[in-house]
């Protein structure tokens, strides 16, 4: 479907050729010369997945908040901008990789975020595809490991023989994730057409965001 090429290559969201991006890595790779690429994948993902928070309550409503380089800059995020963030540091370390979709059922979403979205179906729910050694895997770095044991969630752990997607069920075998429908990968997402169905899909969620962002911006221009 893609080229070696275009999974390397530095896109207008998986800007892997941008300063924050190239820093991140530097950061967490820096004996980059002496790991292979399976190493540099793995230590990657655990970077994206532990030191950006999974926050599913302030979902991104304008396009650039979607771009690697400024995802790198976020304490927190959900899981779209965590594959785009691990998607463009995988390239950046010479690992291809693309962005990939899938729409999942959460059995075990809150009660605050299932009144916000007013469903139990996550569209668009990000994922990373990624090649070692002529090999595909598909990857999500969402949830960060401190948040899975204070929830009773199943760590994701990526190997680099196996995928590392949702677990079926939790701690608990109660049912978690369910993948519904799988959209594909891309080499660069399709962000206007997320936001554009974010915003028809979950208007109180969409709304509640722009409000949580009028406020931080209110407070940062009240404190100069």
């Amino acid at each position: 479907m893609y080229s070696a090429s275009e999974l390397l290559a530095s896109t207008p969201y998986v800007d892997s050729g941008s300063a924050e991006i190239r820093e991140f890595v530097a950061r967490h790779l820096p004996d980059a010369a002496d790991l292979s690429p399976t190493e540099k994948a793995i230590r990657l993902f655990d970077a994206v997945r532990d030191q950006i928070r999974y926050n599913p309550f302030n979902i991104g409503t304008t396009a650039d908040e979607y771009r690697a380089s400024r995802i790198a800059t976020q304490p927190t995020n959900y899981c779209v901008p965590k594959a785009i963030m691990l998607t463009a540091a995988l390239r950046a370390a010479g690992v291809p990789a693309a962005v990939g979709f899938a729409d999942v059922r959460n059995h075990l979403n809150s009660p605050k975020l299932a009144e916000l979205m007013e469903t139990d179906l996550f569209i668009y729910h990000g994922y990373v595809t990624l090649w070692l050694d002529g090999q595909q895997f598909k990857v999500t770095p969402a949830f960060n490991t401190e948040m899975c044991e204070r929830f009773g969630v199943k760590q994701l752990v990526f190997d680099g023989k196996h995928d590392a997607l949702f677990h079926e069920f939790d701690v608990n075998s109660q049912r978690h994730m369910e993948y519904v429908n799988d959209r594909g990968w891309f080499v660069d997402p399709p962000i206007g057409q997320l936001l554009q169905d974010f915003h028809a899909t979950y208007p109180k969620l969409w709304q509640s965001s722009v409000d949580r962002v009028q406020v931080r911006d209110m407070k940062f221009h009240g404190e100069r």
